[in-house]
């Protein structure tokens, strides 16, 4: 009778043949990118007025890093990076816009212009040359679906995506044209692309503008942050927050209601931090974006895999931004490309030995797309919880590395360096032997 059984399952695929479903089996992948977010702004990260419900249930269903960083403060490079699993002057894209020869134009309009085009595709190449994770989901057989922030041009031609909304070309290019849509005005494109993606197994690029500016949340929304804070451009950022985190909620809802969830490996990070600046609109304040700052780099990290990965807080091990694609890499069982300095950070032991990280801060534009790394004005390390900053004296001849206590000073406050010039010297030499090597894109 077995072997009956057997026989009409391999003839006729009875969904109880689980090797003719093998494709169907694999885990689907959903990638959720907050835009300009600061570290501590999550109901779960302690933030006193800001509600996340959704992001706190992810916590709590994940394994989820406290202490998580973006290689570098801005988005651009910060979404190569997690693309490529490299840090920025390895992938050659370190800023936003070339720094154009003509210093009249606005980067937002030139790069539809011909006269520029060479400035924009030239970064667009250094990132196009290395391998990313897309690239590699959809050589398996994934399909892949890109939304919201993306930079680096035509998203099938440049990474590999097999479904997109953005375009990458003409002056609406820059930062994600019809792609900045996703999340502000509803994730239909994303229910769609899963309904038709049927038996393949997917991966959802989920990066919306959001909570990025322009702060324009919903009037209930804004009215219920009025009465949190004086600050109107406070209170329209924190508005914008508890509005991401809605639609992280819809995502993660319709995967549970499709009968998805428990077969879909979601990955959670910020591309930098956001300070908002309590005077001015849409502006941030010092020490966050474009800093070396917590406030610029630090961000919570989450991999949630249902019966696969044992949810947990990690509040004092170190997480990277660079650790996504070895980490998506472990779960699926597959390689990943030689010389990626990421860890899969659900290997504890491997987590455990981990004492640094590092990351780098670049001027907003690129001063030569041909030698990345001379826009670099800052490098910086942590060492277990002390954190050194240093200057890149080529940009900033006058300033001095910083050092601050993270235990202790979370918001680094005061600086330490002039008392522990040993530990300066120290952390600076260890710097240096990391930097060295990998210099140059």
């Amino acid at each position: 009778m077995k072997t009956l059984v057997a026989l009409l399952a391999v003839t006729v695929g009875l969904p109880f043949a689980p090797w003719l479903r093998a494709e169907a089996a694999r885990p689907n992948v959903v990638l959720i990118i907050s835009d300009d977010q600061a570290w501590a702004d999550y109901s779960f990260m302690g933030h006193p007025h800001i509600a996340t419900p959704n992001l706190d249930r992810l916590a709590a269903q994940s394994l989820t890093f406290t202490r998580g960083y973006t290689p570098v403060p801005l988005c651009r490079p910060s979404l190569a990076s997690i693309a490529t699993g490299l840090y920025p002057h390895r992938h050659g894209v370190v800023g936003n816009d070339p720094d154009l020869p003509d210093k009249g134009v606005n980067a937002m309009a030139a790069r539809g212009e011909p006269r520029y085009a060479a400035y924009y595709g030239a970064i667009i190449e250094h990132f196009q040359r290395r391998p990313n994770l897309i690239r590699d989901l959809t050589s398996r057989g994934y399909v892949a679906f890109q939304t919201g922030k993306w930079w680096e041009g035509d998203p099938i031609k440049t990474a590999g995506f097999t479904h997109a909304m953005t375009q990458g070309e003409g002056k609406g290019g820059r930062h994600g044209d019809a792609g900045l849509t996703i999340g502000r005005e509803g994730l239909d494109p994303v229910y769609r692309f899963i309904e038709q993606a049927e038996e393949k197994p997917f991966f959802v690029w989920y990066a919306p503008m959001l909570p990025h500016a322009p702060h324009t949340p919903p009037k209930d929304l804004l009215q219920k942050y009025l009465a949190r804070t004086p600050s109107e451009p406070v209170a329209r950022y924190w508005a914008c927050v508890e509005w991401f985190d809605q639609t992280c909620g819809d995502l993660l809802r319709h995967l549970e209601d499709r009968g998805l969830r428990e077969n879909t490996i979601v990955l959670y990070t910020a591309d930098n931090g956001w300070l908002q600046d309590p005077a001015n609109a849409n502006r941030f304040a010092p020490r966050s974006k474009l800093t070396s700052y917590e406030g610029g780099v630090r961000t919570p990290m989450m991999i949630s895999w249902p019966g696969r990965v044992k949810p947990r807080f990690d509040r004092n091990h170190l997480a990277s931004n660079l650790d996504l694609w070895p980490t998506l890499a472990a779960l699926l069982e597959t390689p990943v490309p030689p010389g990626l300095p990421g860890l899969n950070l659900t290997d504890a032991k491997a987590v455990g030995k981990r004492t640094r990280l590092y990351g780098e801060q670049y001027a907003h534009n690129i001063a030569d797309v041909d030698a990345p790394a001379r826009s670099l004005q800052h490098r910086w390390m942590i060492d277990g919880w002390w954190k050194l900053i240093v200057p890149d004296p080529r940009q900033l001849p006058a300033a001095r590395p910083e050092l601050y206590d993270l235990r202790r000073d979370p918001w680094e406050k005061a600086d330490l360096a002039a008392e522990q010039t040993r530990r300066v010297k120290q952390l600076g030499q260890r710097l240096d032997t990391w930097w060295t090597p990998g210099y140059g894109p």
